[in-house]
């Protein structure tokens, strides 16, 4: 298992689909790197020289924001826009879809789980939500 910037890439799968495991390093980005590396595409991780990994984590750090940078960016960004109170921002603070998505069925995800709202009537049902 090869070791890239802090995280370890399954060694059994090709290169490309292999540096995908690296946050911020999708499809496109994976096939960009293996083409101006010249690293045949063809090669597992596992076979991969210490030169090829030198060479990955270089590009990795000077070229592509991935990882903790990215994750410190993002996070940086989501709290920009709940400081400035835009409607973006105001979205992410209460949780809810920021995307414009419907609310009023499904958004689980962002929601969580659903809470009864209200009175619960039968006496037997309030004691079990005690």
């Amino acid at each position: 298992m090869p070791r890239i910037i802090g995280v370890d890439i399954p060694g059994n799968k090709k290169v490309e689909f292999a540096l995908r495991y690296l946050y911020g390093i999708g499809p496109a980005i994976a096939k960009q790197i293996v083409t101006k590396l010249n690293i045949d595409p063809e090669i597992r991780a596992k076979d991969l020289t210490d030169e090829h990994i030198a060479a990955i984590t270089v590009m990795l750090q000077n070229e592509i924001m991935v990882e903790g940078d990215l994750r410190r960016q993002i996070m940086a960004d989501i709290r920009r826009l709940q400081q400035i109170n835009c409607y973006r921002g105001i979205r992410h603070r209460r949780h809810l879809p920021v995307h414009g998505q419907r609310t009023k069925t499904n958004a689980r995800t962002r929601k969580g789980k659903r809470a009864t709202v209200g009175a619960i009537r039968d006496k037997t049902a309030r004691r079990l939500a005690k």
